[in-house]
């Protein structure tokens, strides 16, 4: 008889325990599923569009994530031009933290300029999103690496 009640304590402990398990790498899935940060192109151009099912920013608005390798040393600009909205881009390092970022370009329009010298190796972030709490639609962006003038 204490065999029996062994065996059914362990089932009984086991059971919940498996059902544990199933639910949090269901749950660990779901979130790997939610938050795809899109790589950018070789060519570091890209045309799309921020929509409502974007990630929240927690600030009432949505925003979009691209993936970008670079180098230590690279000097960049990121161009985000959007006719629909107002465009505020970040650029984040491998750790999260904001590198730097840009709301209003030199020219007076609302598109985003931003020029920045990278200081470590890695794959970095660049987030767009607009300033406000209702802006969307299609933007364009662009990432170029900056190349020195020869003979200096």
């Amino acid at each position: 008889m204490n065999d029996f009640l062994t065996v059914r304590f362990r089932l009984a402990c086991l059971v919940p325990a498996t059902a544990m398990a199933i639910v949090l790498s269901s749950v660990r899935t779901q979130a790997q599923d939610i938050y795809n940060p899109i790589l950018l192109p070789p060519s570091g151009e890209i045309s799309d569009t921020l929509t409502e099912e974007d990630i929240p920013t927690g600030q009432g608005g949505f925003a979009r994530d691209y993936l970008v390798d670079l180098q230590d040393g690279d000097q960049i600009t990121i161009d985000v031009t959007s006719e629909s909205f107002d465009t505020i881009v970040s650029l984040m390092t491998p750790d999260g933290l904001i590198v730097s970022e840009n709301d209003d370009g030199p020219d007076g329009s609302t598109n985003s300029l931003l020029f920045t010298r990278i200081n470590s190796s890695g794959t970095y972030t660049v987030r767009v999103r607009a300033f406000g709490e209702t802006g969307y639609g299609p933007f364009g962006l662009k990432v170029t690496r900056l190349r020195p003038v020869a003979g200096q």
